[in-house]
């Protein structure tokens, strides 16, 4: 992937990241097949999610400015769970985007954030250090939150519960006649397994929650899930309609 963006911003090129549009990409890291989505304007750059630990942390902020010359400067965090935020801290200097309940959950769910890294393989070293720097959101999203990244206009949404209470997800529209809407939807949608339903989710809602949605994204975007490689439309629709069997709710 080379060349620039319609907005002027640099799109990162290299093996490790997909492009899915112009200025936006995805990284699969090694560990648990966490995505990390990249979207690049000709002011901002942001990221989507951060990884399991200060050190993914830190490798995605080095190669991110290394690749498009610039650092991060918003940090979307899809949700709370260990795997997506414990590389926050690695980005001081970035405005990081939650969900309005996320920092509430961070603050009460430390301690057991950190027991489910080393449950997962994190070394406990790594985690205990994560943990201790968890970065709660400076940029709360209630409903809707909209950014221009210089050209590149971006919603961040909390459809509703699902995956968890907080749960966002980052659209990016598309920048021009063909080019379709990208949406990085958290562990709202797994490709790679079936979606995880922890002590902390609404099962029950899940099913609307992808409705929303698949009606904020569209029936021609891309679907970026949590885990597992890019999904459209049809695949997001038959999910629902197996969390809904799984659960006995209609949405």
């Amino acid at each position: 992937m080379d060349g620039a963006d319609e907005a002027g911003g640099a799109v990162p090129a290299g093996p490790a990241w997909e492009q899915l549009a112009p200025g936006v990409a995805r990284r699969r890291l090694p560990f648990l097949d966490v995505t990390i989505g990249l979207v690049v304007g000709a002011d901002a750059v942001l990221l989507v999610d951060t990884g399991s630990t200060l050190g993914e942390g830190a490798e995605l902020r080095d190669q991110v400015a290394a690749l498009t010359g610039r650092p991060v400067t918003h940090v979307a965090l899809t949700h709370g769970h260990f795997d997506h935020v414990f590389g926050a801290a690695a980005f001081p200097d970035a405005r990081v985007c939650g969900e309005r309940s996320l920092a509430g959950y961070l603050a009460r769910e430390r301690e057991p954030l950190r027991a489910a890294a080393v449950a997962y393989g994190v070394d406990p070293r790594e985690a205990a250090r994560a943990a201790a720097a968890l970065r709660a959101p400076d940029l709360p999203v209630a409903g809707e939150l909209a950014l221009d990244l210089g050209g590149r206009p971006v919603r961040l949404l909390h459809p509703g519960p699902g995956h968890t209470g907080h749960d966002l997800v980052v659209l990016v529209p598309g920048a021009g006649a063909g080019d379709p809407p990208v949406v990085f939807c958290g562990d709202l949608v797994e490709e790679s397994g079936e979606p995880q339903a922890d002590e902390d989710a609404v099962p029950a809602r899940w099913p609307g929650t992808l409705d929303a949605l698949l009606a904020a994204g569209g029936e021609t975007a891309r679907y970026v899930p949590g885990h597992g490689a890019v999904v459209d439309a049809r695949f997001v629709r038959a999910q629902r309609d197996t969390l809904a069997r799984r659960f006995g709710a209609a949405g």
